[in-house]
């Protein structure tokens, strides 16, 4: 029970991360209104590839529900129906919830496949929750964990309809992204607890402290890195896509808080890695963070002096997601130390 709940529990942290990923590479390529509206996509379960499928049609069959583009709305089919040879308005709704009504078939399919690692990243986490209840005798902590993570995969999902509703409002795009980082230390919380294997550490307090500093000015940076986002999709609304050397022209003032935090982040943590070198603490994993966090700041680098070059934006994000995980992992590890060390 136990080997293949941890299994599950790793493909599920996998997942959410790839769903991070998707959902980087659709606010790339700006993509997040590729399906107007939720859970389905233009009424499909399986979207459209082509405008044509989204046009009215006489003498042909639609289904309840299903989405037509017309007069630059979006047409919903009240019940099934087949059309006559003039359209009929009684047979239809306009969309209410916005009136973005547009169709790009890569856009569809980028967005597309971003709900569908989301749908799967939810049924596995399922699977792991039901899975979790042979440990309610044993440790109901984890059952209840588990189960939160259903309850906050539900919210996640929620969260996404209300971005697509809002036409990709920031302030949820922002609250999105938080509410990720937040299902993912909860996997990384459950993988730490089931890990039987002792932890062969040295008591430091000051690593433990080091340790949630650092972590803290991510989550803050993170936070601050979506808000310099904000600003450059709305950029990108004045300029443009293709004028990418405008996207920071003017920037507001999270960008230089975000820039000049920066330099802390790397303090902090290269101040730690020389701390635990000379105290000669083993925590392998630090290794990890310094890697990542030298790829972090040359893609923020590479973006600012090379104008956003592709596949920049997503990959800045997704390593500040590892980051962000792989620092609250040290953090269960040095707090289990401290907490063994009061009780031996």
């Amino acid at each position: 029970m136990q080997k293949n709940f941890r299994k599950i529990a790793k493909i599920s942290l996998v997942l959410v991360y790839l769903v991070i990923i998707a959902g980087a590479v659709v606010r790339m390529t700006g993509s997040g209104m590729g399906c107007p509206d939720w859970p389905k996509c233009f009424g499909y379960y399986i979207p459209p590839t082509e405008a044509s499928e989204l046009e009215w049609k006489p003498n042909h069959d639609y289904n309840k529900g299903q989405v037509i583009i017309l007069n630059e709305t979006l047409q919903v089919a009240k019940e099934d129906l087949k059309t006559s040879d003039v359209f009929d308005t009684t047979n239809w709704e306009t969309y209410t919830k916005h009136d973005y009504a547009e169709f790009n078939p890569w856009h569809t399919w980028i967005e597309f496949i971003n709900r569908l690692l989301g749908a799967l990243a939810g049924l596995v986490i399922l699977v792991l929750a039901i899975s979790s209840i042979g440990y309610w005798k044993k440790n109901k902590g984890i059952t209840a964990i588990s189960w939160l993570l259903v309850l906050s995969m539900g919210f996640q999902g929620w969260l996404g309809a209300t971005v697509v509703y809002s036409v990709l409002e920031p302030v949820k795009i922002t609250i999105h992204m938080v509410m990720a980082l937040f299902i993912v230390a909860l996997l990384v919380y459950l993988l730490f607890i089931t890990d039987t294997r002792p932890l062969q550490r040295t008591y430091d307090k000051n690593v433990a402290i080091g340790f949630w500093v650092a972590l803290a000015i991510t989550l803050f940076q993170i936070v601050m890195g979506t808000q310099v986002r904000q600003f450059v999709d709305h950029q990108i609304d004045l300029f443009g896509e293709n004028d990418k050397s405008m996207w920071l022209q003017d920037p507001s003032i999270q960008f230089y808080v975000h820039r000049s935090f920066s330099i802390l982040v790397v303090l902090v943590n290269v101040s730690l890695a020389y701390y635990i070198t000379q105290k000669k603490l083993d925590f392998s994993k630090f290794k990890w963070v310094l890697g990542i966090l030298f790829l972090e700041v040359v893609s923020g680098v590479v973006m600012y002096y090379f104008d956003f070059p592709f596949a920049s934006q997503p990959l800045h994000l997704i390593l500040a997601a590892l980051l962000f995980g792989i620092q609250f992992y040290l953090v269960l590890e040095a707090t289990k130390v401290i907490r063994s060390h009061k009780t031996s």
